[in-house]
């Protein structure tokens, strides 16, 4: 049977009505809220997804999260956080330096626009001369040299390799 214009203009508008209401399976609003239990009555946290539980299910070659370094020309390129071991990757930082959202974005600023540290990687500097090197990366692992071995804060002149003031 065939419909007339206004009756497929009415089935149009409710929808596209229908779609607006209803959100889509990857939205937030979509998302069951933090600490909301599950059909079970578990808690269901954020910490389910974190590194954390990434790492417990798998090796320790698992990529954990890729920060981008601008190169003048060309593609940006990358360098890998690994879940690693207790010496070397995002085991390693957790255990020795401590892990949270602030060292996330201090490697990010680090690797993604800080000047070469001579130690095979990049640091952060404090605005001044001399200057005064305020948070390292290193890189190389034995999972491959563009993975992340370590970062931490410092508060020390630059080393000899750095880019002078």
């Amino acid at each position: 049977m065939l419909l007339g214009t206004p009756v497929k203009a009415a089935l149009s508008a409710a929808a596209v009505a229908s779609a607006l209401l209803i959100p889509a399976a990857g939205t937030a609003s979509a998302a069951p809220a933090s600490g909301s239990t599950s059909g079970s009555g578990a808690t269901v946290s954020a910490a389910a997804s974190s590194f954390d539980a990434k790492c417990r299910s798998h090796s320790r070659t698992y990529v954990l999260k890729k920060y981008y370094r601008r190169v003048p020309v060309g593609p940006p390129t990358f360098y890998t956080l690994r879940c690693g071991t207790s010496t070397w990757g995002w085991k390693h930082i957790k255990l020795r330096h401590g892990w949270n959202s602030s060292m996330d974005r201090k490697i990010s600023a680090a690797i993604g626009s800080g000047d070469p540290n001579g130690r095979g990687g990049y640091s952060t500097y404090a605005n001044q001369c001399p200057r005064i090197e305020k948070f390292r990366t290193i890189l190389g692992t034995p999972g491959g040299n563009n993975d992340l071995l370590t970062a931490y804060k410092v508060d020390q002149p630059a080393v000899a390799g750095a880019v002078a003031c």
